[in-house]
């Protein structure tokens, strides 16, 4: 893998996030960890099913064909909480000045689970997208009320010792999980950061907004990803697999492309060898590789 070009971005609160940029070609984004997890913290994700290097082998599968865009805006946003500010708009406004760092005036996007939701708001705020690609959350039918009771049941335990928390990212498992047995230390502006985003996201009508896309798009999700709470998370049930396999006319008739990664649940959906062979080729076809 050639070397990197290193740069940053200054975000909507004034904090900085690193970029590492590999390859030639159309621009993509791809907010993922380029380093490789290391000693424990590696252990600990591959107990959960994730490939260590999942951000690596992202950037790997890509490089050699498309200029990409490497940036962990989880990390970031764990390490630098924005208890009050992590909203849609703020998100996107974050998203576009990674781009503009990057010195990409247009580019494709890729996003899991809270990632790709970040996406779909990025594409209704501006025309620079040359594609989206949301993976692990409906472009339509998304858990959006669901997410707000799990996020609001995380933060008011986060006061607690220890301080359980449900996930909010695309790095936890979903299959066959007692999520009342969950003990994941995150602070109060941690979990409130996500409660913003979910909040401001009450009432949004994901179905009203495909009109607002103006660029290609694909959606891909495993046929087996569903999540279920217990009466400590809000007792609700996620549902990304189902709506995307249920909505999928609606979703074609709407523009997207979609794919359907058959008995994968959310965490075996995201690994780079089940990403890849669907990404890749799409990015290839839409922008013109």
């Amino acid at each position: 893998m050639s070397e990197a070009t290193m740069t940053e971005a200054t975000l909507h609160d004034g904090n900085t996030i690193a970029l590492e940029i590999h390859g030639t070609g159309p621009t993509v984004l791809l907010p993922v960890d380029p380093r490789p997890a290391e000693g424990p913290r590696a252990e600990e994700m591959r107990r959960w099913g994730v490939d260590p290097a999942l951000g690596r082998a992202l950037i790997e599968g890509l490089g050699d064909r498309f200029r990409v865009v490497a940036f962990d805006y989880e990390g970031h946003v764990m390490a630098a909480p924005k208890p009050d500010t992590l909203t849609p708009g703020n998100v996107a406004a974050d998203l576009l000045a990674v781009a503009d760092a990057a010195e990409a005036q247009r580019f494709a996007y890729y996003g899991y689970s809270w990632l790709a939701l970040s996406g779909l708001q990025l594409a209704l705020r501006t025309d620079r997208l040359s594609a989206l690609v949301m993976g692990g959350f409906p472009p339509i039918g998304g858990p959006y009320a669901e997410m707000l009771r799990v996020t609001e049941a995380a933060h008011g335990m986060s006061g607690q010792s220890p301080a359980p928390s449900p996930p909010q990212s695309a790095q936890q498992p979903a299959d066959d999980y007692d999520w009342s047995t969950v003990e994941v230390s995150m602070s109060e502006a941690q979990t409130r950061q996500f409660v913003t985003l979910y909040q401001t996201l009450r009432g949004f009508d994901d179905r009203a907004a495909q009109t607002g896309i103006g660029c290609p798009r694909l959606c891909f999700a495993g046929s087996a990803d569903e999540i279920a709470y217990g009466e400590r998370w809000g007792g609700v049930t996620v549902s990304i697999g189902s709506e995307v396999v249920k909505r999928r006319a609606e979703l074609e008739a709407a523009g997207w492309d979609v794919r359907v990664l058959d008995g994968l649940d959310h965490t075996q959906a995201m690994q780079p060898a089940n990403v890849l062979p669907v990404l890749r080729p799409w990015l290839a076809s839409e922008l013109g590789r």
